[in-house]
């Protein structure tokens, strides 16, 4: 009953931390395992050392498949290369792509170009407008000529290949998943780009939609969102097969649990991670010092990186422990069971390979 207990809190914890059923019964498995046969009470630390390299091992999914990595993927040097980014009105996407445009052009020398394809929102244009400014790159709006969002955007990429663009960045208007009119939008982008970038025509010298564009589709994810993040996040990947996500607003209260959910149901890794609202506030996402910021590792001490590896070298304690108690079972288990001479003679009466003349009576 006390086993019980603790499952029954430690599954509230995590679910209400927004981790999600599945990340949620992967932790629970893990404890079950670890704390099976064991004869030891297991102590606070025990529980946070197995989250924590649980988490941790749940968003390393490019470990699990290797098509799958943390870092953006960009064509073959002379190519251009196009990251479609989308996600929900108010997550930060906008700010991601100035944050973005700013990265490439600075730490990879790159000509960048934005193209501003959110044409539905009030302000949208001049928004990216203005970040595009920040990020010192050009940026490509709508006219009177090109209106519509997949207008935009064939524009958009006639010029970034005409003049020799590195990487075209595209907003798209935020939106919620179940808007089915802005949902048709953005596959009609994605074919735009897929059919612009062809490398090869059929027999009535039509294009044969490139696959291989987008390089990137990415969803960006605010820290606050919650569980509804993952519900939005399943609707948009079966529409348009997202390559990667980005967790925004990591600056505030919020931890960002729902992006473990979101990566560890869709399998997608989390490769940006926006921590402040400065241009230069976009990192690579690390996701053991994410996963030690969400559980408030180091945050009493300040030694993080102390405890960080005190409660990983426990974990490995634990789990070699359990390696152990299961050999043992093991042994224990062989060395218990009749062996199949002894089964085959008890339901024969006696030995099976020795005739009953055989048998010596004894005296």
């Amino acid at each position: 009953d006390g086993d019980k207990n603790i499952f029954d809190q430690l599954e509230d914890i995590l679910l209400q931390a927004d981790l999600g059923l599945t990340t949620t019964q992967d932790v629970l498995d893990e404890v079950r395992t670890l704390r099976d046969d064991s004869t030891k009470l297991f102590t606070r630390d025990d529980l946070r050392s197995i989250l924590r390299g649980k988490l941790i091992e749940i968003l390393n999914v490019e470990n699990e498949d290797e098509n799958l990595t943390r870092a953006i993927r960009f064509a073959p040097e002379g190519e251009l290369t196009i990251l479609f980014v989308m996600g929900a009105n108010g997550m930060g996407k906008t700010t991601t792509i100035g944050k973005l445009a700013s990265r490439l052009r600075v730490e990879g020398e790159q000509k960048v170009m934005l193209a501003a394809c959110d044409t539905f929102r009030a302000g949208a244009v001049d928004q990216l407008q203005m970040w595009a400014e920040r990020a010192e790159v050009e940026c490509f709006k709508p006219s009177e000529k090109l209106k519509s969002p997949s207008a935009v955007l064939y524009g958009a990429l006639e010029v970034a290949k005409k003049e020799n663009y590195d990487t075209l960045i595209v907003d798209t208007s935020g939106r919620l998943s179940n808007n089915e009119m802005l949902n048709q939008e953005l596959l009609k982008m994605k074919r735009v780009i897929q059919k612009f970038m062809h490398t090869e025509t059929d027999s009535d010298n039509k294009p044969i939609p490139n696959l291989d564009v987008p390089h990137e589709i990415l969803l960006v994810i605010d820290a606050a969102q919650g569980r509804m993040a993952l519900d939005s996040s399943k609707q948009w990947n079966d529409l348009l097969n997202l390559s990667g996500l980005v967790l925004t607003k990591l600056d505030g209260s919020a931890k960002g649990g729902s992006v473990v959910a979101v990566s560890r149901e869709l399998g997608l890794p989390v490769k940006l991670a926006g921590v402040g609202e400065g241009i230069d506030d976009l990192r690579d996402f690390d996701p053991k010092s994410f996963v030690d910021g969400l559980l408030g590792i180091g945050e009493a001490s300040g030694k993080q990186a102390d405890e960080a590896r005190r409660l990983e070298k426990r974990l490995v304690e634990l789990r070699k422990a359990r390696d152990e108690r299961a050999k043992t079972k093991v042994m224990v288990s062989s060395v218990a069971s009749p062996s199949a001479m002894d089964m085959m003679a008890d339901m024969d009466g006696g030995n099976p390979f020795v005739e009953d003349d055989e048998i010596v009576p004894i005296t």
